[in-house]
């Protein structure tokens, strides 16, 4: 059973006061997500990324086409116990603390005082929380709004969680154990789907990813599918290499740049950089790194998007 399914998905919205015309945000878009696997869902501003959710959470509803979650409709209220969600931009009651907000969603989810106490407890440490539990929302900044979002979208305990911009308002620190708490997630079999400008996250954390511009389906697979994983160029860092030095092996690489006592070099591919290195070596030159450098998904995420044009 797939944790996601989407069949010719659209959407139009009426834009223009007095003569509206139809404006396309998603174009059949066919999606299966897995269940056990963190998907992410890219795309530039307008995209239709948040249409996407919008409609699998059914916060707007369809123009065409079907959608499917853990097998069941998206009207289904069974399906809908089994799931959590995080919208881009989260907006609470100002006047509840954090423990209050959270105690509110988990009556709405039926569970009982104590497990609603016990959650909360485990919910708030998770993210960070804690000391600030007791504070009202309107005093929690846009990182601490966050967080506080993203244990709401846990309490139930679902089998599948939806992220739209979860690394948004996050300190490094916060980017850094939310990444945590989604691996977290897969290893307890949960699915994670979610959205996200930060492309290097997305590389990071995800087993597939889906590309969406101009509400179109660019493409979706792994990483290592989608990607050119193949070498690029070698990135050299060296010390004591003398602009003398540097001249005489100026043919085998394909660019330099000094920074204080280290070269920084790049060599087109591995084999110049094996013919240099003996010579490197016995003239003094201490090597500090080599760094293979190979296509991101941001390099791949930019040049699909341009090919494929933009509003």
């Amino acid at each position: 059973m797939r944790a996601v399914e989407t069949r010719g998905l659209t959407k139009d919205y009426l834009v223009g006061s007095l003569l509206q015309r139809k404006k396309r945000a998603l174009d059949a878009l066919d999606l299966e997500v897995d269940e056990g696997e963190i998907f992410g869902l890219i795309g530039p501003n307008g995209a239709g990324k948040t249409t996407t959710l919008k409609l699998l959470m059914g916060l707007v509803f369809p123009s065409g086409g079907e959608a499917r979650i853990l097998g069941r409709p998206l009207d289904d209220p069974e399906m809908k116990q089994q799931i959590g969600y995080l919208p881009e931009h989260p907006y609470f009651y100002d006047y509840l603390t954090g423990r209050e907000l959270l105690t509110y969603f988990g009556q709405l989810f039926g569970l009982s005082r104590e497990e609603r106490r016990q959650r909360c407890r485990e919910l708030l440490e998770k993210v960070g929380m804690t000391e600030a539990a007791d504070v009202p929302l309107r005093k929690y900044s846009k990182g601490m709004t966050q967080r506080l979002g993203i244990a709401q979208a846990l309490v139930n305990r679902p089998r599948l969680v939806f992220l739209d911009e979860p690394m948004s308002g996050l300190d490094p620190i916060g980017r850094r154990e939310m990444s945590l708490l989604v691996r977290e997630l897969r290893e307890s079999g949960v699915t994670v789907f979610f959205c996200s400008h930060i492309l290097s996250d997305v590389e990071q954390l995800c087993d597939r990813v889906a590309i969406l511009n101009r509400g179109k389906l660019v493409e979706s697979g792994r990483l290592s599918e989608i990607v050119d994983v193949s070498l690029r160029s070698l990135e050299v860092v060296v010390e004591g290499l003398t602009p003398e030095l540097e001249s005489r092996i100026a043919g085998s690489f394909q660019h330099s740049r000094r920074q204080g006592p280290r070269c920084h070099i790049s060599f087109g591919d591995s084999a110049d950089f094996e013919r240099t290195l003996p010579f490197l070596v016995e003239s003094g030159v201490r090597l500090v790194s080599v760094t293979p450098v190979k296509e991101t998904l941001e390099d791949h995420f930019v040049r699909e998007v341009k090919a494929g044009g933009r509003e």
